[in-house]
Protein backbone atom coordinates (compact mmCIF):
# COMPACT_ATOMS: atom_id res chain seq x y z
CA UNK A 1 0.00 0.00 0.00
CA UNK A 2 1.76 3.23 -0.79
CA UNK A 3 2.12 5.78 2.05
CA UNK A 4 -1.17 8.12 3.33
CA UNK A 5 -0.64 11.75 3.53
CA UNK A 6 0.36 11.22 7.55
CA UNK A 7 3.22 9.14 6.38
CA UNK A 8 4.84 11.92 4.33
CA UNK A 9 5.08 14.46 6.70
CA UNK A 10 6.80 12.13 9.21
CA UNK A 11 10.51 11.32 9.12
CA UNK A 12 11.48 8.63 6.60
CA UNK A 13 14.53 8.73 3.86
CA UNK A 14 14.59 10.71 1.40
CA UNK A 15 13.97 8.66 -1.50
CA UNK A 16 10.61 8.06 0.69
CA UNK A 17 9.61 11.59 1.02
CA UNK A 18 10.82 12.72 -2.42
CA UNK A 19 8.17 10.03 -3.75
CA UNK A 20 5.39 11.74 -2.18
CA UNK A 21 5.95 14.43 -3.67
CA UNK A 22 5.84 13.26 -7.26
CA UNK A 23 2.22 14.29 -9.10
CA UNK A 24 -0.25 11.53 -9.63
CA UNK A 25 -0.75 13.24 -12.59
CA UNK A 26 1.66 15.23 -15.07
CA UNK A 27 0.17 16.95 -17.70
CA UNK A 28 2.49 19.12 -20.03
CA UNK A 29 1.24 21.22 -23.21
CA UNK A 30 -1.15 18.47 -23.64
CA UNK A 31 -3.47 18.21 -26.74
CA UNK A 32 -6.02 16.57 -28.80
CA UNK A 33 -6.59 17.00 -32.18
CA UNK A 34 -9.58 15.13 -33.95
CA UNK A 35 -8.74 16.06 -37.95
CA UNK A 36 -9.56 20.01 -37.64
CA UNK A 37 -11.14 20.09 -34.47
CA UNK A 38 -9.20 20.90 -30.99
CA UNK A 39 -10.65 19.35 -28.00
CA UNK A 40 -8.18 21.11 -25.85
CA UNK A 41 -4.23 21.82 -26.17
CA UNK A 42 -1.66 23.56 -24.15
CA UNK A 43 -3.26 21.91 -21.02
CA UNK A 44 -0.89 21.95 -17.75
CA UNK A 45 -1.85 20.02 -14.94
CA UNK A 46 -0.12 18.58 -12.20
CA UNK A 47 -2.40 16.74 -10.05
CA UNK A 48 -1.24 16.19 -6.16
CA UNK A 49 -1.74 12.72 -4.41
CA UNK A 50 -5.01 13.30 -2.73
CA UNK A 51 -6.11 16.20 -4.17
CA UNK A 52 -10.12 16.18 -5.52
CA UNK A 53 -10.78 17.29 -9.20
CA UNK A 54 -13.77 17.83 -11.08
CA UNK A 55 -14.01 17.76 -14.70
CA UNK A 56 -16.63 19.96 -15.80
CA UNK A 57 -17.78 20.93 -19.51
CA UNK A 58 -20.42 20.61 -22.17
CA UNK A 59 -21.07 17.25 -24.49
CA UNK A 60 -18.23 16.99 -26.89
CA UNK A 61 -15.99 18.96 -24.72
CA UNK A 62 -13.31 16.70 -24.05
CA UNK A 63 -13.66 15.25 -20.53
CA UNK A 64 -14.18 11.19 -21.36
CA UNK A 65 -11.25 11.63 -23.84
CA UNK A 66 -9.40 13.19 -20.85
CA UNK A 67 -9.81 10.32 -18.96
CA UNK A 68 -8.98 7.91 -22.16
CA UNK A 69 -5.46 9.56 -22.25
CA UNK A 70 -4.72 8.68 -19.01
CA UNK A 71 -5.69 4.93 -19.09
CA UNK A 72 -3.03 4.65 -22.29
CA UNK A 73 -6.20 4.60 -24.56
CA UNK A 74 -5.96 7.81 -26.70
CA UNK A 75 -3.01 9.53 -27.93
CA UNK A 76 -2.18 13.08 -27.51
CA UNK A 77 -1.49 15.09 -30.35
CA UNK A 78 0.78 16.88 -28.41
CA UNK A 79 2.14 17.62 -24.89
CA UNK A 80 3.22 14.48 -22.62
CA UNK A 81 1.20 12.69 -20.01
CA UNK A 82 2.77 10.97 -17.13
CA UNK A 83 0.64 8.89 -14.16
CA UNK A 84 2.86 8.79 -10.88
CA UNK A 85 5.91 9.88 -12.86
CA UNK A 86 6.10 6.83 -15.17
CA UNK A 87 4.04 7.38 -18.89
CA UNK A 88 0.90 6.43 -19.22
CA UNK A 89 0.11 2.92 -19.95
CA UNK A 90 -3.07 0.77 -20.72
CA UNK A 91 -3.62 -1.66 -18.09
CA UNK A 92 -1.36 -0.10 -15.18
CA UNK A 93 -2.28 -0.84 -11.88
CA UNK A 94 -1.66 2.96 -11.09
CA UNK A 95 -4.99 3.84 -12.61
CA UNK A 96 -8.81 2.73 -11.22
CA UNK A 97 -11.66 3.64 -12.91
CA UNK A 98 -15.34 4.29 -11.59
CA UNK A 99 -17.52 4.04 -14.75
CA UNK A 100 -21.05 5.52 -14.82
CA UNK A 101 -23.86 3.22 -13.20
CA UNK A 102 -25.14 1.04 -15.36
CA UNK A 103 -27.79 -1.82 -14.13
CA UNK A 104 -26.26 -5.10 -14.64
CA UNK A 105 -28.37 -7.97 -16.78
CA UNK A 106 -30.79 -10.08 -15.00
CA UNK A 107 -29.81 -13.63 -14.38
CA UNK A 108 -25.36 -12.15 -14.42
CA UNK A 109 -23.73 -15.33 -12.88
CA UNK A 110 -22.12 -13.10 -10.56
CA UNK A 111 -21.48 -13.00 -6.49
CA UNK A 112 -20.85 -9.43 -5.13
CA UNK A 113 -17.75 -10.51 -3.76
CA UNK A 114 -16.91 -12.20 -7.68
CA UNK A 115 -17.25 -8.68 -8.77
CA UNK A 116 -14.72 -7.12 -6.34
CA UNK A 117 -12.23 -10.04 -7.24
CA UNK A 118 -12.02 -9.35 -11.11
CA UNK A 119 -9.97 -5.80 -9.39
CA UNK A 120 -7.78 -8.03 -8.20
CA UNK A 121 -7.48 -11.48 -10.25
CA UNK A 122 -9.23 -10.37 -13.56
CA UNK A 123 -6.08 -10.70 -15.43
CA UNK A 124 -5.71 -14.16 -14.09
CA UNK A 125 -6.02 -17.11 -16.41
CA UNK A 126 -8.07 -20.53 -15.85
CA UNK A 127 -10.26 -21.38 -12.50
CA UNK A 128 -10.78 -19.03 -9.59
CA UNK A 129 -10.43 -22.32 -7.39
CA UNK A 130 -6.65 -22.76 -8.55
CA UNK A 131 -5.18 -20.03 -8.05
CA UNK A 132 -2.20 -20.66 -5.20
CA UNK A 133 -3.22 -17.15 -4.09
CA UNK A 134 -7.10 -18.06 -3.51
CA UNK A 135 -6.61 -17.24 0.32
CA UNK A 136 -5.00 -14.05 0.18
CA UNK A 137 -6.96 -13.08 -2.61
CA UNK A 138 -10.42 -13.74 -0.45
CA UNK A 139 -9.25 -11.63 2.11
CA UNK A 140 -8.27 -8.56 0.16
CA UNK A 141 -11.94 -8.79 -1.46
CA UNK A 142 -13.35 -9.12 2.27
CA UNK A 143 -11.13 -6.17 3.33
CA UNK A 144 -12.43 -4.31 0.11
CA UNK A 145 -16.07 -4.93 0.45
CA UNK A 146 -15.77 -3.76 4.35
CA UNK A 147 -14.33 -0.72 3.21
CA UNK A 148 -17.11 0.35 0.78
CA UNK A 149 -19.49 -1.26 3.34
CA UNK A 150 -20.78 -4.10 1.46
CA UNK A 151 -19.75 -6.82 3.20
CA UNK A 152 -23.79 -7.39 4.08
CA UNK A 153 -24.44 -8.76 0.42
CA UNK A 154 -21.26 -10.07 -0.30
CA UNK A 155 -22.37 -12.99 -1.38
CA UNK A 156 -25.89 -12.16 -2.94
CA UNK A 157 -26.16 -11.83 -6.93
CA UNK A 158 -25.13 -8.98 -8.45
CA UNK A 159 -28.37 -8.35 -10.65
CA UNK A 160 -30.24 -8.21 -7.89
CA UNK A 161 -28.63 -5.19 -6.14
CA UNK A 162 -29.88 -1.44 -6.14
CA UNK A 163 -27.82 0.97 -8.48
CA UNK A 164 -25.75 2.23 -5.56
CA UNK A 165 -25.31 -1.28 -4.38
CA UNK A 166 -23.65 -1.92 -7.43
CA UNK A 167 -21.10 1.59 -7.54
CA UNK A 168 -19.95 0.65 -4.26
CA UNK A 169 -18.91 -2.79 -5.99
CA UNK A 170 -17.36 -0.80 -8.82
CA UNK A 171 -15.70 1.98 -6.73
CA UNK A 172 -14.10 -1.82 -4.58
CA UNK A 173 -12.99 -3.10 -7.76
CA UNK A 174 -11.27 0.09 -9.12
CA UNK A 175 -9.60 0.12 -5.43
CA UNK A 176 -8.25 -3.12 -5.71
CA UNK A 177 -4.79 -2.17 -6.94
CA UNK A 178 -4.83 0.84 -4.28
CA UNK A 179 -4.25 3.40 -7.42
CA UNK A 180 -2.36 6.30 -7.13
CA UNK A 181 -5.14 7.62 -9.50
CA UNK A 182 -8.92 7.16 -9.31
CA UNK A 183 -10.60 8.32 -12.36
CA UNK A 184 -14.46 9.39 -12.15
CA UNK A 185 -16.33 8.67 -14.99
CA UNK A 186 -20.36 10.06 -14.24
CA UNK A 187 -19.95 7.49 -11.40
CA UNK A 188 -23.33 9.41 -9.45
CA UNK A 189 -25.76 8.73 -13.10
CA UNK A 190 -28.99 7.29 -12.37
CA UNK A 191 -28.42 7.11 -8.55
CA UNK A 192 -31.14 8.57 -6.48
CA UNK A 193 -29.48 11.58 -3.87
CA UNK A 194 -29.06 9.12 -0.97
CA UNK A 195 -26.83 6.88 -3.16
CA UNK A 196 -24.71 9.97 -4.72
CA UNK A 197 -23.77 11.26 -1.33
CA UNK A 198 -22.58 7.96 -0.29
CA UNK A 199 -20.41 7.25 -3.23
CA UNK A 200 -19.33 10.18 -3.19
CA UNK A 201 -18.15 10.18 0.51
CA UNK A 202 -16.69 7.43 -0.40
CA UNK A 203 -14.51 8.30 -3.07
CA UNK A 204 -13.57 11.45 -1.16
CA UNK A 205 -12.81 9.29 2.10
CA UNK A 206 -10.30 7.44 -0.36
CA UNK A 207 -8.99 10.99 -1.34
CA UNK A 208 -7.84 11.66 2.10
CA UNK A 209 -7.29 8.63 3.64
CA UNK A 210 -4.84 6.65 1.20
CA UNK A 211 -3.50 10.07 -0.57
CA UNK A 212 -5.38 9.11 -3.82
CA UNK A 213 -5.75 11.74 -6.45
CA UNK A 214 -9.31 11.87 -7.99
CA UNK A 215 -10.33 13.22 -11.39
CA UNK A 216 -13.96 13.13 -11.39
CA UNK A 217 -16.24 14.06 -14.47
CA UNK A 218 -19.47 15.15 -13.73
CA UNK A 219 -22.23 17.15 -15.68
CA UNK A 220 -23.31 18.33 -12.11
CA UNK A 221 -20.97 19.63 -9.45
CA UNK A 222 -23.52 20.18 -6.73
CA UNK A 223 -22.92 16.68 -5.52
CA UNK A 224 -19.33 16.64 -5.05
CA UNK A 225 -18.90 20.59 -4.25
CA UNK A 226 -18.31 19.64 -0.53
CA UNK A 227 -15.09 18.37 -1.55
CA UNK A 228 -13.71 19.68 -4.81
CA UNK A 229 -10.02 21.30 -4.01
CA UNK A 230 -9.74 22.53 -7.90
CA UNK A 231 -11.74 22.10 -10.80
CA UNK A 232 -10.97 21.47 -14.90
CA UNK A 233 -13.89 23.34 -17.20
CA UNK A 234 -13.48 22.38 -20.54
CA UNK A 235 -15.34 24.04 -23.21
CA UNK A 236 -15.23 25.10 -26.45
CA UNK A 237 -11.57 24.21 -27.15
CA UNK A 238 -10.38 26.20 -24.28
CA UNK A 239 -10.38 25.48 -20.11
CA UNK A 240 -10.17 26.58 -16.86
CA UNK A 241 -8.45 25.60 -13.73
CA UNK A 242 -8.80 26.59 -10.17
CA UNK A 243 -10.69 26.60 -6.93
CA UNK A 244 -14.62 26.28 -7.43
CA UNK A 245 -14.49 30.01 -6.46
CA UNK A 246 -12.39 31.02 -8.95
CA UNK A 247 -13.02 28.81 -11.63
CA UNK A 248 -17.01 28.81 -11.20
CA UNK A 249 -18.04 32.20 -11.37
CA UNK A 250 -19.83 34.79 -13.97
CA UNK A 251 -16.77 35.99 -15.25
CA UNK A 252 -15.00 33.20 -15.66
CA UNK A 253 -17.38 30.87 -17.59
CA UNK A 254 -18.77 33.88 -19.78
CA UNK A 255 -15.46 34.46 -20.94
CA UNK A 256 -14.75 30.80 -21.45
CA UNK A 257 -17.76 30.15 -23.21
CA UNK A 258 -17.34 33.32 -25.23
CA UNK A 259 -21.50 34.00 -24.20
CA UNK A 260 -23.33 35.17 -20.79
CA UNK A 261 -23.24 32.66 -18.61
CA UNK A 262 -24.88 33.28 -14.80
CA UNK A 263 -23.62 31.65 -11.93
CA UNK A 264 -26.27 31.81 -8.90
CA UNK A 265 -25.49 30.22 -5.82
CA UNK A 266 -28.20 29.16 -3.10
CA UNK A 267 -26.66 28.61 0.07
CA UNK A 268 -24.18 25.75 -0.42
CA UNK A 269 -25.78 24.83 -3.92
CA UNK A 270 -24.83 26.60 -7.22
CA UNK A 271 -26.95 27.13 -10.30
CA UNK A 272 -25.44 27.96 -14.07
CA UNK A 273 -27.16 29.65 -15.97
CA UNK A 274 -26.54 30.18 -19.79
CA UNK A 275 -24.53 27.37 -20.44
CA UNK A 276 -27.45 24.89 -21.42
CA UNK A 277 -25.10 22.06 -22.79
CA UNK A 278 -23.76 21.87 -19.76
CA UNK A 279 -26.91 20.26 -17.63
CA UNK A 280 -26.67 17.48 -20.36
CA UNK A 281 -24.15 14.11 -19.57
CA UNK A 282 -22.28 12.97 -22.24
CA UNK A 283 -24.41 10.35 -24.36
CA UNK A 284 -21.71 7.86 -23.96
CA UNK A 285 -18.96 7.17 -20.96
CA UNK A 286 -17.60 3.81 -22.43
CA UNK A 287 -14.05 3.45 -22.45
CA UNK A 288 -14.14 0.71 -25.75
CA UNK A 289 -16.17 2.61 -27.55
CA UNK A 290 -14.99 4.31 -31.42
CA UNK A 291 -16.41 7.84 -30.91
CA UNK A 292 -13.71 9.49 -28.70
CA UNK A 293 -14.45 12.88 -28.55
CA UNK A 294 -16.65 13.23 -25.93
Amino acid sequence: MRPSKAAGTVSGSAAAQSQQQVPAVQLHNAGVDFGDRTLWNGLDLDVRPGEFIAVLGPNGSGKTTLLKVLLGMQRLTSGTAQIAGKPVGHGSPDVGVIPQQRPLPEGTPLRARDLVAQGIDGRRWGPRWLDPQRRQTQERVDALLEKVGASDYAERPVWMLSGGEQQRLRAAQALATDPALLLCDEPLLSLDVAHQEDITNLIASQAKQENTAVLFVTHEINPVLPHVDRVLYLAGGRFRIGTPEEVITTESLSDLFGRPVDVVRVGDRVAILGGEDHVHHDHDHGHSHGEAAR
